[in-house]
């Protein structure tokens, strides 16, 4: 596994891909650095992280993502995975590793700013005003371990593709989604018959990407049938509880709304486990994704 982790953090580095990322990065950290920070003179140092998670998003993490599995499909490379002497696990955490990596080396790089706006902030005030470090690191670690799932959900959408294009613009419809996923639900209708039939719908759409994944028509079709089934029952059972259901289903698994706590300088265990979770989720099914191939 370290073999191949040094091999793909060499890459980043002897091509465009991991230099452009950490310009991107520090540039869009350094422009709201100095638009909330230097010219305004807000403090509070969790508002950078805030005005670039739009970008980091959108743009940042579908790029660096984009060709880490994609790339092999693509020049059928991949094939060199399933004889590999090292295992397919320990190939995929290397390379999620490597990816990190980068990632923390760019937030290394941005953690100096508060330091920086300590200085300043102690040199030009006259008054009690200071930066506050818990909010300062906390909304650091809290946007490492947002960055650290994203990472994630990207290498799962680059293996389902042999292109990059089609990686980076899936991957950054899907992120954008889960970024605005709070903000969606609170424009949802609170109805229960509403959120009936959107979870009746999610079914449906579940059961054909299960089709997709596995292949056999009749155990998705029975699978649907019986989730269907199954949620009609509950309907008809408790019928109040379905309320709002899916507004409250998009607030708790939302990404972005646990990395809100960091931002208060509170550092949330829950929280920490999500990400972790997340992260782990993704890289599963990325490996699962890649073993359906080999024995395809």
């Amino acid at each position: 596994m370290l073999a191949i982790y040094k091999k793909e953090l060499r890459s980043y580095f002897t091509s465009m891909v991991g230099w452009i990322f950490i310009a991107f990065f520090l540039f869009f950290a350094g422009l709201y650095f100095m638009i909330y920070c230097l010219l305004n003179g807000v403090v509070n140092f969790s508002y950078v992280y805030q005005g670039i998670e739009m970008f980091f998003v959108l743009l940042l993490v579908p790029v660096l993502t984009m060709r880490v599995v994609a790339e092999e499909n693509r020049q059928k490379t991949d094939q060199l995975l399933y004889t590999a002497p090292v295992s397919l696990e320990k190939i995929m955490i290397g390379k999620y590793l490597a990816l990190l990596t980068l990632f923390g080396a760019a937030m290394v790089v941005v953690s100096t700013y508060p330091l920086l706006l300590s200085h300043l902030v102690n040199k030009v005030s006259t008054g009690t005003e200071s930066v506050d470090y818990a909010i300062a690191y906390g909304s650091t670690i809290g946007f490492f371990l947002l960055g650290a799932a994203y990472i994630a959900m990207g290498m799962f959408i680059s293996s389902l593709t042999e292109s990059q294009v089609i990686a980076a613009v899936s991957s950054g419809l899907i992120m954008i989604f889960t970024y605005l996923m709070s903000g969606i639900a609170s424009i949802l209708p609170t109805g229960h018959a509403f959120h009936f039939s959107c979870l009746a719908v999610l079914i449906v759409v579940l059961c054909i990407g299960l089709y997709f994944w596995i292949h056999n028509g009749y155990l998705a079709v029975l699978i649907g049938i019986i989730s269907e089934a199954v949620l009609t029952v509950l309907y008809f059972l408790f019928t109040s509880q379905f309320d709002s259901l899916l507004v409250n289903v998009l607030n708790h698994i939302s990404i972005v709304e646990r990395y809100n706590d960091f931002t208060l300088g509170i550092f949330n265990v829950s929280a920490l486990v999500y990400y972790i979770s997340v992260s782990f989720l993704f890289l599963f099914l990325t490996i699962q994704r890649i073993k359906k191939k080999r024995y395809n």
